[in-house]
């Protein structure tokens, strides 16, 4: 372009395809990073779920130990050695009717996740905007799952077990000497990161839709112009 003269208009058309590309490029990206963090997002589930580190003792608790959402340990103040009991196959040796549902609700959660993760290979056989919303309602019900598995949690703190360890002064949403672990924080945070990723997922599924509508306007145009 000669230095003085006026800029020239790139065509409609020509303008149009431009910004479809990179259009389609950032979302593209975006997806990329969603599916990285979707990933990332079942890897702290699966540990929030095995993990036995939910709540756990003190410095003034009458014995140490801790509990996970169905398996806990606990001291017998004779030794240093833990008596570890509790497993998710078998629900009557989980101490609490609360860390049962807590139980139920973070599986579903975490199963919920990992059907999304397998709902990926639906991209290379269906529209990748209604992917895009499968998965968003899933990451929703798991993060759904989350919010009422932490809620019920708590609920059960009042089992003797965890009397046992944390004090006579334990009781439902009290926990006394004892107190939070990171799994506990961790299943949290997933709460956020399951809401984060799900609109995201719900905005990615609405913009290949409307890319898809203005790809047919666009192909219709071309045909009465011809």
């Amino acid at each position: 372009m000669v230095p003085g003269a006026p800029a020239t208009m790139l065509p409609a058309s020509e303008a149009a395809k431009i910004y479809q590309t990179n259009y389609v490029r950032n979302s593209r990206a975006i997806g990329v990073l969603w599916a990285i963090f979707t990933i990332l997002f079942a890897i702290v589930n699966v540990v929030c779920f095995i993990q036995p580190y939910w709540i756990g003792d003190g410095v003034d608790t009458p014995q140490a130990g801790y509990f996970g959402l169905f398996h806990y340990c606990i001291g017998n103040g004779l030794s240093r050695d833990l008596t570890c009991q509790g497993s998710f196959t078998e629900f009557s040796t989980i101490p609490s009717g609360a860390f049962k549902a807590a139980s139920f609700f973070i599986g579903m959660s975490m199963a919920l996740v990992l059907t999304c993760i397998g709902c990926f290979a639906l991209f290379f056989f269906c529209s990748t905007g209604t992917v895009y919303k499968i998965c968003g309602w899933m990451q929703l019900a798991a993060g759904t799952c989350l919010i009422l598995g932490c809620m019920i949690y708590p609920d059960g703190w009042d089992s003797d077990e965890v009397k046992r360890m944390c004090g006579e002064q334990t009781d439902k949403y009290t926990l006394g000497a004892c107190s939070v672990r990171w799994a506990y924080i961790l299943a949290i945070m997933g709460i956020m990161d399951a809401l984060i990723l799900s609109f995201l997922a719900f905005v990615l599924g609405n913009r290949q839709d409307s890319l898809m509508a203005e790809e047919l306007l666009g192909d219709k145009s071309g045909n009465n112009a011809i």
